[in-house]
């Protein structure tokens, strides 16, 4: 066995983005253009998603991928296991690669849960013999028994969810890559997925796990790469990615206040988004003052949603317009806040995402819009020692009632 169980070297993916007008879908529409201007040659301009990447991973690792939105994580996890061929660069892979990136890829809906097991089982790399073996542990783990014999356009999304993962958890792979999908399913599944995936490492397997949640990848994780616009800017111990990824947040902050670098299709803009009170009390409302711009071509009505997180990038709430009835017209711009009640966060400092969405789609992400700092003061009654209020990600409004 080779002495690692994954050598990479100058690792670069290079996309084309054609620049300069609509593509035609149509080949009638595509001679007429030729016909119209026959020397004209298409524009295009290269973007990287993945520059120029080194490392060595030894075997029995679990190396936690992290990064904002568009660092070339999940680029960088469909190279390593050849969804997509690198622009340049080498891959050395000691061992089989069994991968888990979108939840359900290979499933038919037509088929049912006992016949998708055997199918994506197949196509995850397992022979007939392996899935028959694993089988009667892959369906106990997914907990959908009573229903294996059902097309899985039946299943919930959480029962989709959970088979999907068992078969990938049980590959008889020496490496195994995991794209955010342990933040899907209950929160006795997630457990059950930890759990698996550490005994995946234990058992001597080497684990990459791509992840926005910070507390994840510390549960998991022996070590952590960070990502920064497709470049390694760290390799090493858990927590110096996760101080890497703080120490990187007002560099960030400052490029997504230009709109042409945040992801989204770009249909509509923020404009403006700010917290109102950069220093707050935990019991103090947060207010979150948003303005988006107008597009009249735009078809049909847009929400707005709005993440608080913590310094490590956990998402400490999310508050999605469309919750509380609140749709926007793109044909006029439009101004308004986001107000938090009774969320006692605790002292420290906070970040703020916002996001325009339409019919499932972003149209704009903005990433590290604002930040604010909770004060070191406490919300309760009585005086007490630190180690009383050093659980937990928020404070609670609670009373304690003794019958007499």
């Amino acid at each position: 066995m080779p002495d690692t169980a994954i050598s990479v070297e100058g690792l670069t993916k290079t996309y084309r983005i054609f620049q300069g007008g609509q593509v035609s879908n149509r080949i009638t529409d595509a001679v007429i253009n030729r016909l119209r201007k026959p020397l004209a040659r298409p524009k295009y301009e290269e973007f990287r998603a993945v520059d120029d990447i080194s490392f060595d991973i030894p075997w029995g690792e679990a190396v936690g991928i992290i990064g904002r939105n568009g660092a070339g994580k999940s680029t960088l996890l469909k190279l390593l296991t050849r969804i997509t061929a690198p622009t340049a660069g080498v891959i050395d892979l000691g061992g089989r690669v069994g991968s888990l990136l979108e939840v359900g890829t290979g499933f038919h809906a037509e088929l049912t849960g006992r016949e998708n097991i055997f199918l994506n089982g197949s196509l995850l790399g397992m022979s007939q013999r392996e899935i028959k073996r694993r089988f009667d542990e892959i369906v106990d783990f997914s907990g959908v028994e009573k229903f294996l014999d059902t097309q899985v356009k039946r299943y919930s999304s959480g029962m989709y969810v959970r088979l999907a993962f068992s078969v990938a958890a049980h590959l008889e792979t020496e490496i195994l890559a995991i794209d955010e999908v342990l933040a899907v399913g209950d929160a006795e599944f997630q457990a059950k997925s930890l759990a698996k995936m550490r005994e995946a490492a234990h058992s001597g397997r080497t684990v990459l796990y791509v992840s926005h949640q910070a507390q994840t990848v510390t549960s998991l994780c022996t070590s952590a790469m960070f990502l920064e616009r497709g470049g390694l800017s760290y390799h090493g111990s858990v927590e110096g990615a996760l101080t890497q990824y703080r120490n990187t947040f007002e560099s960030f902050q400052v490029e997504q206040r230009d709109a042409a670098n945040r992801p989204g299709t770009g249909t509509l803009r923020f404009t403006r988004a700010a917290v109102t009170e950069q220093s707050q009390d935990p019991v103090d409302d947060t207010v979150v003052e948003f303005a988006v711009g107008t597009n009249p071509s735009l078809v049909g009505k847009y929400y707005v949603s709005c993440h608080i997180n913590d310094a490590e990038g956990n998402v400490i709430v999310q508050c999605d317009s469309r919750l509380t009835g609140s749709w926007f017209d793109p044909s006029e711009p439009q101004r308004g806040a986001m107000i938090i009640r009774s969320l006692w966060l605790k002292p420290g400092r906070y970040t703020v995402d916002v996001f325009v969405c339409q019919a499932g789609e972003v149209l704009d992400s903005w990433e590290a819009a604002d930040h604010f700092d909770v004060l070191p003061s406490s919300p309760y009654p009585e005086m007490s020692s630190d180690d009383a209020m050093s659980y937990g990600r928020v404070l609670a409004d609670f009373r304690y009632e003794v019958e007499r």
